[in-house]
Parts: C-alpha cells; sequence; structure tokens
C-alpha cells in the first residue's frame, strides 16, 4: 500500500462510497418501505462492503504496476531507492524471514500472480522471501556507482 498513488486512493474512495450512495438512490427511486429499523443495517452492510472493495481495488490498481500491467516508472524507481539503501546499510533485501526456505517457497509460488485473480480470491502474501525473480545484482551495481560518486565528491 506504500507504493499507492493517490489516484489510486481517489479510485478507492470513490468505489468505496459507490455502494452506500446508490443504495441511497435506489431507496429514493424504489423504495422498501422497511422503515427506520430496516434501512440502517442494509447501509452499514453497503458501507463495509464498499470499504471492502474499495481497499480492493486500490491494492489491485497498485499491484498491477508492479506486474507492469500499467505505467510503473514511478514505483521503478521507489523500488530502486529502497533496495539501494538497504544495500548500503548491508541489510537484507527483502527482510529477515523465520520460515524455513521451503515454506518461503511455497508462500512465493502461492501468491506470485495472486493480484491478477485478486477479484475471485484476495490472497495476500505476508512473507519475506528471496524468490521475487529479480535479479538483484542491479542493485549492488547501483549501490556502488552511488558509494563511488559520494566518495569523489569527498575527495
Amino acid at each position: 500500500m506504500r507504493y499507492a498513488r493517490p489516484s489510486d486512493y481517489a479510485y478507492g474512495v470513490a468505489t468505496a462510497a459507490a455502494g452506500p450512495s446508490l443504495m441511497l438512490v435506489w431507496e429514493r427511486v424504489a423504495p422498501s418501505y422497511v422503515g427506520k429499523g430496516g434501512f440502517a443495517p442494509i447501509m452499514r452492510l453497503a458501507g463495509v462492503i464498499g470499504i471492502t472493495a474499495g481497499f480492493l481495488d486500490i491494492y489491485n490498481r497498485s499491484i498491477f504496476r508492479f506486474y507492469g500491467f500499467r505505467e510503473n516508472e514511478r514505483e521503478r524507481e521507489m523500488d530502486m531507492r529502497e533496495m539501494v539503501d538497504k544495500v548500503k546499510k548491508s541489510e537484507p533485501l527483502y527482510g529477515h524471514s523465520t520460515l524455513t526456505p521451503y515454506m518461503q517457497g511455497v508462500a512465493s509460488r502461492n501468491s506470485r500472480y495472486a493480484g491478477v485473480f485478486l477479484h475471485v480470491l484476495p490472497w495476500f502474501n505476508f512473507v519475506n522471501h528471496e524468490q521475487h525473480g529479480v535479479d538483484t545484482a542491479k542493485y549492488y551495481q547501483q549501490a556502488e556507482r552511488e558509494l563511488e560518486a559520494e566518495r569523489s565528491k569527498a575527495v
């Protein structure tokens, strides 16, 4: 979610507001006559469903950029900056994991293309693992270039 853009949040808020808004419009167009006690639970349910749909919309728009389905230059730059900073601090690129390598692989395989199927089964991966299919040499090379530039400026 930290890679989401303001436009993603705007779409998410619009999606979240659409459900309750449509319920209000439908109640005006074709009243249900259930009274105040019957309409409030329906509005709460529409609100919860709307908020959930809004969150999934934000997540989906963001994840599609990582797959390359949408323009993603900003995300690539943010990823490069984040990973190069980790290399400079001698931190592991993808964090520490308490799971065995086998279980990390299971988590990776189970969630590799989960964002494409998000509309059917929301599946999130909270496991740190090294199996991202990314050539990490580019992060180390960029860190070396930046460190060399910093050394040349210092001299």
